[in-house]
């Protein structure tokens, strides 16, 4: 029942949920107060309101922004409550002293001042707002970017603001509990004087001198900045800011390339959830924008997701476009009719040929380009399991999808039982759960199913630590916890160069990585992430979510997977480690076998779960696991030879398309103009003047 309330509630936690039934119930309160009167009950009532009310602010309670929706915002709130205030003194027999007709004269101003007030903060945030953000670009030397105003005035600016009555508040309430009116005086003095502060204090930030440089000199200055690191492969991405995992798993091989390379975000929320990265990045969330950009020198552009937004840089043509996506998988996202689009398609190995050929929605053999996965060079092979522990299953199922289509996850039909078998399984394994971060995003069934699948693996967990079988050393855990501690405490301080707190102007400004620390930082995490594992006993079983451990550590530290057709399967072949896939769509083995590439190797689970002991046995008896061979082919099939690496053909392949593309535009120079159609006077220094003129055509 209280899950289901605080679903309906739009809150996060049953403190949320207790803070937003508190709220709602002390405004009734107030009114009973009002009319009793009771100054001291009205005083109780009015703390509640106001406690509750910074609480969920301080939260960032979605509930927040839903009260906005109903015309119940904090200002409303903050109005009703003073009105009450109003009628408390009027039933207290105030209603024709002086203080009294002060109070209404205060609010009235009070609630008059927000609207300068929000004016100035949105004024300053939009006019300081970039045309282009940008990390990892010298803009210091190229633009005048002052500091941002002072972040106690703009931080939370309308709740501070809002705020300040409590002292008109606190002093007419002391007023109406006493016998002088020299306390209800002194808070209205105090109300309108810091209100009245707090507006003046905000107006010097609109002047010229202390806002960024407008539009046309900002883009200007990128174009400059292109112009001379003259980067010549591009990472495009757009999307939402739950997606921006997408485009981090592509930042380590941009970092590795030989190719001098870009990435360019359209969304400021998704370079805000973008991770560290010594890659030159720049955000233009306008299509204009975008388009006025110098890209001349790019030769070839590597999107990651098919979204509309592309086409805004789809239209250069004197760059190669190629679809690398973010994932290699058997759903129906991996042959996508869109990617007719692009000049190229590069997938992992000869599965993804195979997969558009018998998709048969346009692209064609020769556009197809196996480059393997740069990203899976951290996953590392299976060597059976370590004598001091337990094998571990990990369980990682994808999200719910966009349709209720029964094959898209297993955790609505098979998790729970998938679940159950793991951690009753006889000998023990260990279960790690690492679900989608999208999981429970659409669907409330969904969401439901992974709370309980939690629940299942907190209560067996629970009674494992009192089998006396498992027996664990406390002292070196907590010397691991210490550890980690230490660890985070150095990797917050290595993790960003500037302050991302800052508003968009002060961190495109200050956004450049120091390399040192950034590499410094990467072996932290590394050995962060050695640490968190011994940081619990090794049969402990353990919900992973979040960003760390990265899914790749949680393959590392496990001797086999069960999971559902996405491209977390196509990942795991890399480990050549056994797993299972649900059939939760019930197709048959046989017809899922067919349908879907990357199970071929793969134990075919029901939604019963019943062929899991299969799993199980291979787990234990790496040699007589029959899946082995076939494993060992298919890696290759999905993902390409292991020599050369990937990065090495990821980098031939960005050089051969270069050169495409170089020839392309040189050929376009060509017809243009032609020596042999030079007419009579024409220089060679002129015919060289338009053939630049028309390099300038081609990117406008």
């Amino acid at each position: 029942m209280i899950s289901t309330a605080i679903r309906v509630a739009r809150v996060g936690s049953a403190a949320e949920l207790a803070a937003a039934v508190l709220m709602m119930l002390g405004y009734p309160g107030l009114m009973a107060t009002a009319l009793v009167p009771s100054a001291p009950a009205f005083a109780v009532a009015a703390a509640v309101t106001y406690l509750a009310d910074l609480y969920l602010h301080h939260k960032r309670s979605r509930l927040i922004g839903l009260l906005s929706k109903v015309r119940a915002g904090a200002s409303t709130r903050f109005l009703v409550r003073e009105l009450l205030l109003i009628l408390l003194l009027a039933r207290l027999d105030l209603s024709r002293e002086p203080v009294f007709y002060a109070a209404i004269a205060c609010f009235t101003v009070f609630f008059g001042l927000q609207a300068p007030h929000g004016a100035l903060v949105t004024l300053i945030g939009k006019r300081r707002q970039m045309p282009v953000a940008t990390r990892n670009v010298d803009l210091v030397s190229r633009l005048r970017i002052p500091d941002a105003p002072p972040r106690l005035l703009l931080s939370r600016a309308t709740v501070k603001m809002l705020h300040l009555d409590l002292a008109a508040v606190v002093g007419l309430l002391v007023c109406a509990m006493g016998d002088s009116v020299r306390p209800g005086f002194a808070g209205i003095a105090v109300t309108l004087g810091l209100g009245a502060l707090y507006v003046l204090a905000l107006v010097p930030y609109l002047r010229g001198r202390r806002l960024p440089p407008k539009a046309p000199k900002v883009l200007a200055t990128v174009s400059s900045w292109l112009r001379e690191y003259r980067p010549e492969v591009v990472l495009y991405f757009s999307g939402s800011d739950d997606s921006a995992y997408q485009v981090n798993m592509w930042l380590e091989t941009m970092e590795q390339m030989e190719a001098r390379s870009l990435v360019i975000l359209r969304e400021r929320a998704v370079l805000e959830k973008m991770a560290p990265t010594s890659v030159p990045v720049i955000c233009v969330p306008g299509g204009v924008h975008l388009m006025n950009l110098d890209l001349s020198m790019v030769r070839v552009a590597l999107y990651c997701a098919n979204v509309g937004k592309n086409i805004h840089l789809l239209r250069v043509p004197t760059m190669k476009h190629v679809f690398i996506g973010h994932g290699d998988s058997d759903k129906a996202a991996s042959v996508n009719p869109f990617s007719k689009v692009y000049d190229e398609v590069w997938v992992a190995g000869r599965a993804g040929r195979d997969r558009y050929a018998i998709a048969d929605v346009g692209i064609r053999d020769e556009d197809v380009v196996e480059v393997g996965r740069p990203q899976l060079a951290s996953i590392r092979p299976g060597d059976g399991v370590p004598a001091d522990r337990v094998p571990t299953v990990l369980y990682a199922p994808t999200w719910e999808g966009w349709d209720d289509n029964p094959g898209n996850t297993s955790l609505l039909l098979a998790g729970e039982n998938i679940v159950r078998k793991l951690v009753s399984a006889e000998p023990p394994v260990r279960v790690l759960y690492k679900p989608h971060p999208f999981t429970g995003t659409r669907s409330a069934k969904a969401g439901a199913a992974h709370r309980r699948i939690i629940a299942l693996i907190k209560k067996a967990a629970a009674e494992r630590a009192s089998d006396p079988r498992f027996t664990a050393d406390p002292a070196a855990q907590a010397r691991a916890k210490a550890e980690l501690t230490r660890l985070k405490t150095r990797l917050d301080g290595l993790s960003l160069a500037f302050d991302e707190r800052a508003d968009e102007a002060v961190t495109s400004r200050d956004g450049i990585v120091d390399v040192r620390k950034h590499q410094e930082a990467a072996r932290l995490r590394a050995e962060w992430n050695e640490t968190y594992w011994r940081s619990f006993p090794s049969y402990e079983h353990r919900v992973i979510t979040g960003a760390s451990p990265h899914l790749y550590d949680c393959f590392n530290a496990s001797e086999a997977m069960v999971s559902d057709i996405s491209s977390v399967v196509s990942d795991f072949i890399a480990s050549g480690k056994p797993c299972a896939v649900t059939d939760s769509a019930e197709l048959g083995a046989e017809e899922f076998r067919r349908q879907n590439t990357a199970v071929r190797a793969a134990v075919i689970l029901g939604n019963d779960a019943a062929e899991l002991d299969r799993l199980l046995d291979a787990v234990r008896d790496p040699a007589g696991d029959p899946l082995a061979k076939d494993r060992d082919e298919l890696k290759e099939y999905l993902l390409g030879p292991d020599e050369p690496t990937s990065l090495a053909r990821f980098d031939i392949a960005v050089a051969d398309l270069a050169l495409k593309a170089e020839a392309r535009n040189v050929g376009q120079v060509s017809l243009v103009v032609a020596p042999d159609d030079m007419p009579d006077g024409e220089t060679s220094a002129e015919a060289d003047g338009e053939a630049a003129r028309t390099r300038d055509v081609t990117t406008a």
